[in-house]
């Protein structure tokens, strides 16, 4: 029923999106090194990839974007140097993802990676099909980069909140977004080397940056706080605590 509606409406709110996607504030990604150290006895890996959220639009550098948060997060919780490695892409769909920025990824494989696609595959009109397709492929790829890794995929952001969608236009992308990520939460099932994190929150003036589109500072803290709790959840189910914990003994010997 969703689906209908959706397609049903397109014809109604299309003259207000083609408006906005002329008139919006556009903001840069943050600024800084796309890689970067959280200094301890024993490092872990942490990449953070896919669209304008892990490029930190919002956020003045990157470690104030989610991939400083969730490191910050990662290096406190379980008292460890972090080394992080950032490749976000401005209006990436998880095509595209897949297609140029796995590619890009050092050979070297994390031990946790964070994930974050799929708005734009709504913006593009991406069927859920198409999505619940691509979305597996590009997991698939990124646990043959580091087989070891838990991955923890962002859900999607609500869209019925954001402060630049007009009505009804913020309604019916609301209502895609909420379809999105119910397929997002079966696909990630189906893998049990990753996590959903879901991005639920009572909308406020401090939670979006000056484009009401993306995430403030504040928010960002939120999510990489999320995700590294996700992650640590996560690994401890599937025993990948174990190995850390026994260099950690070694270290301390």
């Amino acid at each position: 029923m969703r689906r209908v509606l959706f397609w049903a409406s397109l014809p109604f709110v299309l003259p207000q999106a083609l408006r906005i996607r002329h008139t919006a504030l556009r903001l840069a990604g943050a600024s800084g090194a796309t890689s970067g150290l959280i200094a301890g006895e024993l490092t872990i890996r942490l990449i953070a990839i896919g669209d304008s959220i892990v490029a930190g639009v919002g956020a003045s550098t990157l470690e104030r974007a989610l991939v400083g948060r969730t490191a910050a997060g990662l290096a406190g919780a379980l008292d460890v140097g972090v080394a992080w490695e950032c490749l976000g892409s401005i209006g990436a769909t998880s095509d595209k993802v897949a297609q140029h920025l796995v590619p890009q990824l050092t050979l070297e494989p994390a031990d946790f990676i964070a994930l974050s696609v799929g708005v734009n595959d709504i913006t593009s009109l991406t069927t859920l099909a198409k999505w619940q397709k691509s979305l597996n492929a590009l997991l698939v790829l990124l646990h043959q980069h580091s087989p070891g890794a838990t991955i923890a995929v962002a859900g999607i952001p609500p869209l019925h909140y954001f402060p630049l969608l007009p009505q009804p236009l913020r309604a019916v992308l609301g209502i895609r977004g909420r379809a999105f990520d119910s397929v997002a939460r079966q696909v990630v099932a189906q893998h049990s080397y990753a996590v959903y994190v879901p991005l639920e929150f009572t909308p406020g003036p401090d939670n979006f940056s000056p484009d009401g589109f993306h995430p403030s500072e504040l928010s960002y803290a939120g999510l990489g706080d999320a995700v590294a709790v996700s992650m640590i959840e996560h690994a401890n189910r599937s025993g990948i605590q174990k190995p850390i914990q026994s260099l950690r003994a070694l270290i301390t010997a």
